[in-house]
């Protein structure tokens, strides 16, 4: 039999039924479809993750200090050569209770039994970067200044769960907090915090302050810094905050954007394309349940034409021909598909969708060859049909 009169054959074949070849076809088209968005939006999806870890995770370190005796490892003024390396962009220095207890703060020193005053608190001493090291703002008021700390001024930054806690509402009137009994004016609420957001609930004073806490040695080091700088200042970090001693140093640098976006990406692909398989299974048995039928409907006609000279193989390959023709259309049917959806999640996003050529080109050969596996069962019992029994 002639390539073309096969082809012909298939194609009428096809389109005797339409809505029944449109139907078998539809599995194919979802499961063709499903993959592509899954590997298209994977791969746009991790694209974006470098820019989303920019803002919360990729540009921040930590350096811990540990405590080393009589000589502080990290004195406060190192925070000014810390910030003077290329690539930082801001920096502070705590000194936080080691045991992390929290202390007495009431807002007033009159004690009332009718209602709590009282509140149990942490109290940390910080350098004056800090609003910016913890990318918060100030709520009302300012953060206390280098003046405050050289003059040892009593002064307190409370955070906006600990304001609301402690009923400060205002500043304009200069409130005092009272710490363990030792007042300390307000100057400032700090709130939005995007890193340490434990600060919230924590009361922060002036290191010259905090002494009376215990709270005289840096504890830790909060660094900013430019996006893909990370890795360098986290080389850099313990050299400038004590010289000689860098290696005592911890630093807590954030992972590679680039195995982050890997395994974001697998997740994703390990989750749709279960999806996706499962989709063209379902496709490819409605391919071969179908074909299987046809092959029933049709076994006058293959009688017919292997009494008239057509061998078992042309009559399987027509039929395995059709079957591979229907899973290649749903194969382009759902690559076209698949191709618009993931522009369409990109556009929604505002994102810059990431499209692959060879993936457009394998989805209609995957929809062909999903098609063609389908239909082998049908077309090797219509080939085995004897063409007397298949006329009787």
């Amino acid at each position: 039999m002639d390539v073309r009169d096969l082809i012909g054959e298939a194609v009428a074949g096809m389109l005797a039924r339409p809505v029944r070849s449109a139907l078998t076809t539809l599995g194919t088209v979802l499961g063709i479809t499903t993959l592509v968005v899954t590997l298209g939006v994977a791969a746009t999806a991790g694209n974006q993750i470098v820019g989303r870890f920019d803002e919360l995770v990729a540009t921040a370190i930590t350096v811990e200090v540990p405590e080393s005796g009589h000589v502080p490892l990290v004195e406060w003024d190192a925070i000014d050569r810390l910030t003077r390396l290329r690539g930082v962009v801001s920096a502070a220095a705590l000194a936080e209770d080691k045991d992390g207890a929290n202390r007495s703060v009431r807002s007033n020193d009159l004690v009332d039994p009718a209602r709590v005053t009282t509140q149990s608190l942490t109290v940390l001493a910080a350098s004056p970067g800090l609003p910016e090291a913890v990318r918060g703002r100030m709520v009302r008021g300012r953060f206390y200044d280098a003046g405050h700390v050289a003059r040892g001024d009593r002064v307190a930054v409370i955070g906006d769960q600990a304001a609301r806690m402690l009923g400060v509402t205002r500043l304009d009137r200069a409130p005092a907090i009272f710490i363990d009994g030792h007042a300390y004016t307000v100057v400032g609420v700090l709130g939005d915090l995007r890193r340490e957001r434990n600060l919230s609930t924590s009361v922060i004073v002036p290191p010259t302050a905090g002494r009376r806490f215990g709270l005289g040695d840096v504890s830790r080091v909060l660094v900013n810094t430019e996006l893909g700088a990370a890795g360098l200042i986290a080389r850099q970090a313990p050299a400038a905050l004590s010289p000689g001693n860098g290696a005592m140093l911890q630093v807590v640098a954030p992972p590679s954007p680039t195995r982050a976006r890997d395994k974001a990406q697998e997740d994703v692909n390990a989750l749709f394309l279960i999806l996706g398989l499962v989709s063209l299974l379902v496709g490819a048995v409605g391919i071969a349940n179908v074909t299987l039928v046809t092959v029933m409907e049709r076994v006058a006609e293959i009688g017919l034409r292997r009494s008239l000279g057509a061998a078992r193989r042309h009559i399987a390959a027509q039929f395995l021909l059709e079957s591979t023709l229907t899973g290649l259309t749903g194969g382009v049917i759902g690559a076209s598909a698949g191709m618009v959806a993931v522009v369409a999640v990109s556009a929604a996003k505002e994102w810059t969708p990431l499209l692959d050529v060879r993936l457009a080109v394998a989805a209609p050969v995957a929809g062909a060859l999903v098609g063609l596996l389908a239909g082998l069962h049908p077309a090797l019992r219509a080939a085995r049909m004897e063409p007397v029994d298949a006329l009787r």
